[in-house]
């Protein structure tokens, strides 16, 4: 586990010791129940004490009040503390008083620091209104784009539905062969849903993109997104007609300048279609979240949490945006969804592998 320095681990406990306990608790209380049972079975016969109250809380189903359960900074009273806990993210913070005994987290995890926070619902940030929030002085990243550049809005068309919906275009990528727009599967695959080759637009037409002259690429690859079971990445690429029609430069902030690894505490940036320019800092590294989407809630597992500085970092449409170090312009994840208080990243490592590709 990559931490911040400033981060210490409770006494007498190694990273592994976190890791396991997130794991157990993430699928006890995150995955629905049939998974849930096959997965945690061998765990929950190895541990006792607190651990095996799960059972008893869960009854093997999902608590639907909790969205995340990660490695993160405890807080007391809104004030960091240093120390690194198990953290539970949850969609309402009640009063001890109000939750039920059956449903009532411990106060730690074999000796492990506890923590709960309220982020409300996680879902996929893709949308379908023409709202946005950005920043005036910005680029507009609603605007048509020749070539294509990383933050602007992007897009597919389903034949016959009513719906349109704009994302974000994340980074330009490359094989030996070819170079690929980089967005999430929801943003360019509806989800699993379109077929390969289907047809992508900037702007999105949801932002007055026009279907017979702002087609700029075809759907190439998505990563599937699977119900219970844990997912790594909402990830997709879709190949430009053209070379000429998609850059890398993300708006305002310029080309990235490689990859890396996100660390809790880091100071990073993006550009999205919806905010346009926002910065934040890494809150955690390993997080289990579950997400709302229009198909199904999919569950990730070892997710980026982005708190924004000076304001929300994120908001529906910003799907898509390539998530930088602030002080490197280093890739570190791919924005797909969140609330908002709280943003959800893929490691962008894991995004390039599954996709087979490296930054352009």
């Amino acid at each position: 586990m990559t931490t911040s320095s400033k981060l210490v681990t409770a006494s007498r406990h190694s990273t592994r010791d976190y890791r396991e306990a997130k794991r157990d608790w993430s699928q006890r209380l995150l995955m629905p129940a049939a998974a849930a049972i096959a997965v945690a079975a061998a765990p929950m016969a190895r541990r006792a004490g607190a651990h095996a109250a799960a059972a008893r809380i869960t009854s093997g189903r999902r608590n639907s009040n909790i969205v995340g359960v990660g490695i993160a900074e405890k807080t007391v009273s809104g004030k960091p503390t240093g120390v690194l806990a198990v953290k539970f993210f949850v969609k309402t913070k009640f009063p001890k008083s109000a939750v039920p005994a059956r449903l009532m987290l411990p106060k730690s995890i074999d000796g492990l620091p506890v923590d709960v926070e309220e982020s409300g619902v996680f879902r996929a940030f893709r949308r379908k209104t023409g709202r946005t929030t950005a920043d005036v002085a910005m680029p507009n990243p609603r605007e048509r784009r020749r070539p294509a550049t990383p933050g602007c809005s992007i897009g597919f068309r389903i034949a016959g539905d009513q719906f349109v919906m704009g994302g974000t275009f994340g980074a330009l990528v490359k094989t030996t062969r070819a170079t690929y727009i980089l967005s999430n599967n929801h943003v360019l695959a509806d989800e699993n849903r379109l077929t390969l080759e289907a047809p992508i637009y900037q702007p999105a037409l949801l932002d007055q993109g026009d279907i017979d002259t702002d087609q700029i690429a075809e759907l190439t690859r998505f990563i599937r997104l699977r119900a219970n079971r844990y997912n790594r990445v909402d990830a997709a690429i879709a190949k430009p007609s053209r070379t000429t029609l998609a850059g890398k430069d993300v708006l305002h902030i310029g080309p990235p300048t490689g990859t890396a690894a996100a660390e809790i505490d880091m100071m990073v940036h993006k550009f999205g279609r919806t905010t346009s320019y926002t910065a934040g800092r890494v809150a955690s590294i390993e997080t289990d979240v579950t997400v709302e989407y229009e198909t199904a809630d999919f569950t990730f597992e070892n997710q980026i949490i982005v708190i924004g500085t000076g304001g929300q970092f994120s908001d529906s449409g910003d799907s898509g945006s390539i998530i930088l170090q602030r002080s490197t312009n280093k890739a570190v994840g791919l924005l797909f969804g969140g609330s908002s208080s709280h943003t959800i990243a893929n490691h962008i490592g894991n995004v390039l592998r599954s996709l087979r590709v490296r930054m352009a």
